[in-house]
């Protein structure tokens, strides 16, 4: 068997990996669309290391458009197989491609508009997105679901976002057989919504996400008091705007949830909260219908509460015109909005009608990739161009980096901790910058797991 990188070597996006069995079956594990700018990246979206046409299936760990914002394209470009998901992964996919698509559109009618090289193409369209969606099949958890004659899969929980997975694959292998296993993105235990991840089985090959690798988070409760005291000073005591730029899917209902539970426990200031955000209200929807993806604390606050994603004083936001009034609002007000690297979306109208207020504050609650303008602004520089102008930042900048949906260091170990070391022969580092995975893998290899490997993007490995 060989296994090629084809994503997130050395970045945390794009996440990407081709499995070739030596029958000549072509698995593919997550197909992400890279986010960011940096220049060696520039046609990583639009060319393909493998022949889309060859693969016989794709087995894919979650929603989040880094692992699967490609799969259109995919599509597209003549993959015709299926999509193996969670049912969860399934609905949320089915709008946060059609959303990535229109995106695509849009983007392509404005580079048109604006260059004078004639029509550009997007990279994929909705009816791509469309088609795509076609070919999605949703198995359960802890069910063995088989692929090929040769190939079967199980998804346990990883806690990161609604539905998303650790994957293994169960391959046989003469009279034996292999296990192969991603990771995909791991959450962390005892946050809000979610299960904790569950350990996966004993693997031979592990594809190892690194994204906090060498870094601690905060810990939940200090989590919600310094979320309470931010939004008392700047909406209570200074009558400004809290800005929250937060990713539509998993971020954005973390933090609805935490809203719902201070205001149920009389402690939520009584001003104006907005989810400004379209897709973020969809998957809200999709949020409420999945209850199996519930930890236990959530299904006994819903005794208290049936609705943990509203409260009186929360609006949620679909129209243009309405978020466009959202920037006139006298007063304070609490404005949560993608995307969340501010890369594109609502919330960039919303920094650059506010950034310049000192009653303003901008609360960064996740990873910001580089050459993201969350990136430049979480350096808190003295201004930002945003739209064609300069806009000076005298709004205050606030970090809360424990809001994070990917375990840290110590929270990776502990998930890995039961492996069998003698019986993992490799461990592959994907989904993370060079920074953070040398001292993962220092910390693996100190608690002896052997051969820790940072592959390169196109790196093949024999298996």
């Amino acid at each position: 068997m060989k296994l090629t990188i084809c994503g997130a070597a050395g970045t945390v996006t794009g996440s990407c990996h081709l499995l070739e069995l030596d029958s000549g079956y072509r698995v593919l594990l997550d197909c992400g669309l890279y986010q960011g700018r940096e220049e060696d990246f520039v046609s990583f979206n639009e060319e393909w290391i493998f022949d889309p046409d060859s693969i016989d299936c794709l087995v894919l760990s979650h929603a989040h458009i880094d692992h699967s914002g490609r799969i259109p394209k995919l599509v597209k470009d003549g993959f015709s197989g299926d999509i193996i998901c969670t049912d969860a992964t399934r609905d949320l996919c089915a709008i946060m491609l059609m959303d990535s698509a229109y995106i695509q559109e849009q983007d392509a009618k404005y580079e048109a508009k604006k260059g004078s090289g004639g029509p550009i193409e997007p990279l994929y369209s909705v009816e791509d997105a469309e088609n795509a969606i076609e070919q999605f099949v949703g198995i359960s958890y802890e069910r063995w679901y088989q692929i090929s004659n040769e190939v079967s899969v199980l998804f346990r929980d990883a806690g990161h976002i609604l539905g998303s997975a650790t994957v293994t694959l169960k391959i046989k292998r003469n009279e034996s057989e292999f296990l192969l296993g991603f990771t995909g993105d791991v959450g962390r235990p005892d946050r809000p919504i979610l299960r904790d991840p569950i350990p996966m089985p004993d693997v031979d090959f592990l594809i190892c996400e690194s994204t906090y690798g060498g870094e601690k988070h905060d810990q939940l409760p200090d989590d919600e008091k310094r979320f309470l005291s931010i939004i008392r000073e700047t909406c209570v005591d200074r009558k400004g705007k809290l800005l929250i730029p937060a990713f539509s899917v998993g971020r954005t209902q973390e933090i609805v949830y935490m809203l719902d539970r201070l205001e149920t426990a009389g402690k939520l200031p009584k001003v104006p909260v907005f989810v400004d955000s379209p897709l973020a209200v969809n998957a809200t929807d999709i949020f409420i219908a999945h209850p199996e993806c519930y930890d236990r604390e959530l299904r006994e606050y819903m005794r208290e509460d049936p609705n943990p994603f509203g409260f009186g004083h929360l609006h949620y936001v679909r129209s243009v015109e309405k978020s466009k009034s959202i920037n006139f609002l006298n007063g304070p007000a609490i404005i949560i909005s993608a995307s969340g690297m501010m890369s594109g979306g609502r919330i960039r109208h919303h920094i650059f009608n506010h950034i310049e207020e000192e009653s303003a504050t901008l609360l960064i609650v996740g990873f910001c990739a580089p050459g993201t303008l969350g990136a430049v602004i979480r350096t808190k520089p003295e201004s930002i161009k945003l739209f064609g102008q300069e806009r000076r930042i005298k709004a205050r900048i606030e970090i809360m980096d424990s809001f994070s949906g990917h375990a840290d260091q110590d929270e990776l170990l502990e998930f890995l901790k039961h492996m069998n070391r003698d019986r993992l022969k490799r461990i592959l580092l994907v989904h993370g910058e060079r920074d953070r995975q040398i001292p993962l893998k220092a910390a693996l290899e100190a608690t002896g797991f052997k051969s820790v490997i940072l592959p390169e993007l196109g790196e093949s490995f024999t298996i």
